[in-house]
């Protein structure tokens, strides 16, 4: 300090200016938000070109129906999002119990006079207003915002057998809710799935974790080619699921029924070669049932081709990598839980489509994020956007 001061003025001035405090600047993560936002332009647009026809036909003319409606739950989706990407995350973990509470009431009215059956399956609520809702979409964010605390609660426990039993035992429970409850296999396997991948990521060992992977995935062909061979002469009378096993080993058997569906995908997908037929331009999305669910992959691979479906993959790639970044770079341990949650939750939805549509797998009626129809879906979608937008705000750089 005595140099500095025997420093002649103009000296000492340009060293004390040289001096620079370091700045802890705020972040935001545009590039998730852009990529969310052409996700959901694309599937607006897709939507329109896949189900303006049957719209058509099933809706007094009125092509623009589904259209219309998903532009609707969209728009709600995103002032949900800027609401939503300016609360404190924390405050989740104080409710998150009652959430997941929450979640399971709202199943379990499914089975009340409430419930209403949709193409053969009884999943959702009657709302006011000829609207409905699926209440195992909020078993999903129930499951992301409550395991997190657990975890958190649990400390270095996680990483005992205990632990790990202790928390999958919650995930079970709502998984176990959403089949009974719901009758929903699909999305049972994604809660239980998201509560799966949050316990690896806390746990100092991974192979474990691989081995029970890999050990399941051969138990299920195991058992999915035994039960096939059965079933295959026998009556399976109105057992869906049994259906749905010998249609994905031997679809051309039923091409005329119950297989027509992954047939006809499997036509789309094969005539649209590598850059596809121009958009609008499908002739299968005529003949597919509900062709703007679960199948749009079919369509998006016959109009744009094999090329469009890489550019759809990558932005979801491109979505889970923020995702990632967010989650990595949280100011804490259960702001980045919530993300690896939301993360799990999206790659684990996009990766069992993908591989029904390509019949990798027996259909299991899980749509594309962001760009098959659904309101219920979007806005919960949205919702865990806004989540994770709202993490990212916590983030601080120095500069």
């Amino acid at each position: 300090m005595d140099n500095i001061r025997q420093m002649p003025q103009h000296r000492r001035r340009k060293q004390m200016t040289g001096v620079k405090k370091k700045t802890k600047v705020q972040y935001f993560d545009y590039s998730l938000l852009a990529v969310m936002i052409f996700l959901v332009c694309f599937g607006l647009v897709m939507l329109y070109s896949t189900s303006a026809y049957s719209a058509m036909i099933k809706h007094d003319g009125d092509s623009m129906y589904y259209f219309k409606r998903q532009v609707i739950f969209c728009a709600m989706g995103f002032l949900e999002i800027y609401v939503i990407s300016r609360i404190d995350y924390h405050i989740y973990s104080v409710f998150a119990k009652r959430i997941y509470g929450l979640s399971i009431f709202l199943m379990a009215l499914v089975q009340t006079p409430l419930g209403i059956e949709v193409n053969g399956a009884k999943r959702w609520i009657r709302l006011p207003f000829g609207q409905q809702f699926q209440p195992s979409e909020v078993a999903k964010i129930a499951v992301i915002l409550f395991i997190p605390v657990i975890i958190c609660q649990m400390g270095k426990e996680i990483n005992s057998l205990y632990g790990v039993i202790k928390v999958m035992v919650w995930g079970g429970i709502s998984a176990a809710c959403v089949y009974f409850l719901t009758d929903n296999l699909s999305t049972a396997i994604i809660v239980f799935g998201i509560s799966f991948a949050l316990v690896f990521v806390v746990h100092p060992k991974t192979a474990p974790f691989v081995a029970v992977v890999a050990a399941g995935l051969v138990a299920l062909i195991i058992m999915a080619v035994v039960l096939g061979n059965i079933i295959q002469t026998t009556n399976l009378g109105e057992n869906f699921r049994l259906r749905r096993i010998v249609v994905w080993l031997a679809p051309e058997q039923y091409a005329s029924d119950w297989g027509y569906q992954t047939l006809q995908g499997l036509y789309a997908i094969g005539s649209g070669g590598f850059f596809g037929k121009g958009l609008g331009n499908s002739a299968q999305k005529m003949i597919i049932p509900e062709v703007q669910n679960d199948m749009i992959l079919s369509i998006i691979c016959e109009e744009l081709g094999v090329f469009g479906a890489i550019i759809v993959l990558v932005l979801f790639g491109l979505l889970l990598y923020r995702l990632m970044f967010i989650a990595q770079n949280a100011p804490d341990i259960y702001g980045s839980l919530v993300a690896i949650g939301i993360f799990a939750h999206i790659a684990l939805q996009v990766v069992l489509n993908v591989a029904v549509v390509i019949k990798l797998i027996p259909t299991t009626g899980i749509t594309l994020p962001f760009i098959s129809y659904g309101g219920t879906s979007i806005l919960f979608l949205m919702a865990e956007m806004g989540i994770a937008l709202g993490i990212s705000r916590t983030i601080r750089f120095e500069e």
